[in-house]
């Protein structure tokens, strides 16, 4: 039986991460942590997340060492990323293992990641479905095949309460297309265009974001050509393909080697 810690129980993915680990016949929940203001804090995790009591009351995070005490695993989707790098700090002390879905690091901020996991396993990923990571290798592929002949623009659509823009996918997409181009992404990475920006320059990778409503998450990305236009899209109808694919990494990360790994490893990509 695997044993799960959750931290970031109340927030959205927290409370669907909290009920399907305790659906999983393979795993039990054995924390639940939040920010020490959290309403939520010294409730059960499972009234949190509207399936009954488990009888594991949500501690504040500065508790988390002990929430990690009896864990072989910690999923971690909590904000900000800040407090992020000290949950896994804590982690790293314990040499317990973690998923990480937060988004929106640095690369100062990734780089201490990659300190901090040098010792114990971690899988981290700006998103776990397994949909969004067949995207990233097709479109490797297609940009690697059309070359330098055809426009890239990425666009993503998210929900309205999302803090970070672009979204951490867009982000990855965009990488991932560049280095397929050998481009540094940090030169031709455009985010948005306003005014008289003057002609598209051929080695452009336009980044959009929109922010509207409730959508869970919307990925397309266009290779525009003269005469023709090729797009790739994914779109998420509910979260359930992130906690799917976070589980499944929790299940692989226990007998990873130590280091900074990505979902892509999880799902054999």
């Amino acid at each position: 039986m695997l044993k799960v810690t959750v931290i970031g129980a109340r927030g959205r993915m927290g409370q669907l991460l909290v009920a399907a680990v305790a659906k999983a016949q393979d795993m039990e929940l054995v924390g639940a942590v939040e920010a020490p203001d959290s309403p939520a804090v010294g409730q059960d995790a499972g009234e949190i997340a509207g399936i009954g009591r488990l009888d594991v009351n949500i501690v504040d995070s500065n508790s988390l060492s002990e929430a990690l005490k009896d864990a072989d695993v910690a999923i971690n989707f909590s904000a900000p990323k800040e407090v992020v790098l000290d949950h896994l700090r804590t982690a790293a002390k314990s040499k317990t293992s973690m998923v990480i879905g937060t988004t929106g690091f640095t690369e100062e901020e990734m780089d201490t990641i990659k300190e901090l996991t040098s010792s114990m396993p971690c899988v981290m990923a700006p998103n776990m479905s397994f949909g969004v990571n067949v995207l990233l290798k097709v479109v490797k592929d297609v940009a690697e095949i059309l070359g330098n002949d055809y426009d890239i623009e990425i666009i993503e659509t998210h929900h309205h309460f999302k803090k970070d823009s672009p979204s951490g996918t867009a982000n990855r997409i965009a990488k991932v297309i560049a280095e397929a181009l050998d481009r540094d992404l940090e030169e031709v990475g455009v985010y948005g265009r306003e005014g008289m920006v003057g002609e598209r320059s051929p080695k452009e990778i336009g980044i959009h974001a929109v922010r509207a409503g409730d959508v869970v998450g919307d990925h397309v990305v266009i290779f525009g050509g003269i005469g023709e236009r090729l797009e790739i899209a994914h779109k998420a109808q509910s979260r359930d393909p992130l906690v799917n694919g976070a589980l499944k990494a929790a299940r692989w990360v226990v007998n990873a080697s130590d280091g900074l790994h990505d979902i892509s490893e999880v799902l054999g990509l």
